[in-house]
């Protein structure tokens, strides 16, 4: 009797991080000595931003909650892929519900989109600085990747403890924000189960069909118009939803960037250089990293960095903090993507 079909398995994930952690590297070189600096230093500094987020935001962020993690490239591929398997597993599960592959379809199709998911996860492990996983249960945690921390601090030329300090300024902010806010976890993972279950066909055509025009897409650029790779492959439907998870993303990335200007200055005396040199950087090196960007959804995510601090910046400088805050009460207060935009509209709705 064959065992019964798991949707997990559709993607090999042993291939998946072995592979990824062998693309992200080791990061530069250091010494025993100046590694456990880094991560002593980074503990610190993010235990110091939460009181420093408390104090710009109001948000509370109750004690032993989410972990910070200090973690190697090698760590945060493990990460994510554990991520990537709790938000791709219902996907997978609503398009092979119908029609489960057969043993040989998911013994090659496994490592083909395990091999894909670990070219993604190396390419991403040797640029991330930090990030938040809401999804690892309960409460999430912090991930801090020490050598892309030391990498960029070195390749920007910057004070490292106050570049250390900046990051975790920024990443501690979206720890208080699912801490503070429990419902935000719950609300972001119903949206991606709203886009499952828009989804039709099998799993096997639709990872197929996604790995097809992403070769298509690398070997003409010319062919990928605007829009990330998951913007190509959403119906009008998903695209709705899709908004939704934009906007809620835009407000949370801007959420951050604004404590980061806020406090900056009182505690970290070289942020201007810091902002000035690092906003460089965000935009991309090379044509075939600006290509990578754009398809993986990069530079949407840096448009939200900038589209969602102006909203919160409008919207401090109208109402305030306290009245800000309501866009954290539930998710009805959310904004809406075109609210992003016009910060006065959310401010109309919301507080007349």
């Amino acid at each position: 009797m064959a065992a019964p079909f798991d949707p997990a398995d559709m993607i090999d994930w042993g291939l998946a991080t072995s592979l990824g952690a062998r693309i992200a590297g080791q990061g530069p070189v250091v010494t025993r000595a100046e590694a456990d600096a880094a991560v002593a230093e980074l503990r610190a500094a993010a235990d110091r931003s939460t009181g420093l987020v408390h104090g710009c935001t109001g948000l509370e962020a109750g004690a032993n909650t989410a972990p910070v993690l200090v973690v190697d490239r090698a760590g945060w591929v493990q990460a994510n892929a554990d991520a990537f398997r709790t938000i791709l597993t219902p996907v997978v599960g609503r398009l092979t519900e119908k029609r489960p592959p057969s043993g040989l379809t998911l013994k090659v199709g496994s490592r083909i989109t395990g091999a894909e998911v670990g070219g993604l996860l190396g390419f991403l492990a040797s640029r991330v600085l930090g990030q938040f996983d809401p999804f690892h249960d309960p409460a999430g945690r912090l991930l801090l990747v020490a050598p892309n921390i030391v990498h960029v601090e070195r390749e920007l030329g910057v004070d490292p403890h106050d570049f250390r300090l900046w990051v975790c300024l920024h990443e501690e902010t979206h720890r208080v924000q699912f801490t503070a806010v429990p419902w935000m976890r719950e609300h972001l993972f119903g949206l991606i189960s709203e886009v499952a279950g828009t989804m039709e066909g099998d799993a096997g055509t639709v990872l197929e069909g996604g790995l097809t025009r992403l070769r298509e897409l690398l070997a003409d650029p010319q062919r990928r118009g605007t829009g990330s790779l998951m913007e190509m492959f959403s119906s009008p439907a998903q695209r709705e939803l899709l908004d939704r998870v934009t906007a809620v993303m835009s407000l949370l990335e801007g959420h951050a960037d604004f404590v980061m200007d806020e406090v900056g200055p009182e505690v970290i005396p070289s942020v201007g250089h810091i902002r000035s040199r690092f906003d460089q950087r965000r935009k991309g090196v090379g044509a075939l990293d600006r290509l990578l960007r754009r398809l993986l959804g990069l530079d949407a995510k840096m448009a939200q960095y900038r589209d969602g601090a102006r909203f919160v910046r409008g919207v401090v400088e109208t109402v305030g903090m306290d009245d800000f805050n309501a866009v954290f009460s539930e998710p009805a207060l959310l904004p809406t993507r075109d609210e992003i935009a016009d910060p006065t509209a959310w401010v109309a709705r919301v507080h007349g």
